[in-house]
């Protein structure tokens, strides 16, 4: 039984994408459709996964150059992949780098609420600073 065959617009629907987006896709040699009889564009299932996975590869931050280099290479084979692995985890440290900084701005947030919050309800005397307020947390 064969794939079932999806045209650009059904298949734009299925991945989230716009059409204009998945032929720049194309013409970026991030994904390759398929052409049937009548030459007319077509996708597979295994395009929709592929698609999901270009998406989260995007989504961590990998740049264009980035992603177009994983495709080469995963085309080229299994003797690649120690390289695409080596890709993949420098794309996982930046992404938790990213994280870890995120939780730091987050905290930074939280205490200056923790700040305001105090100084509307006066539990924080109306002279203490932001940055006094902080040095009880420095030293924990």
């Amino acid at each position: 039984m064969a794939d079932k065959q999806y045209r650009i617009g059904e298949f734009s629907k299925l991945v989230g994408l716009s059409t204009y987006t998945l032929r720049y896709y194309e013409d970026q040699g991030l994904i390759v459709s398929q052409r049937d009889e009548n030459g007319v564009r077509y996708y597979t299932e295994n395009d929709i996964r592929w698609v999901g996975f270009i998406l989260h590869l995007k989504g961590t931050g990998l740049r264009l150059n980035d992603l177009k280099r994983y495709v080469r290479l995963r085309a080229e084979g299994d003797r690649t992949i120690p390289e695409r692995r080596d890709m993949l985890q420098k794309t996982k440290d930046d992404a938790e780098a990213d994280i870890a900084e995120l939780q730091m701005h987050l905290k930074v947030l939280s205490r200056k609420i923790d700040w305001y919050d105090g100084k509307v309800d006066h539990t924080i005397d109306d002279s203490e600073s932001f940055h006094d307020y902080l040095q009880q947390f420095n030293d924990k």
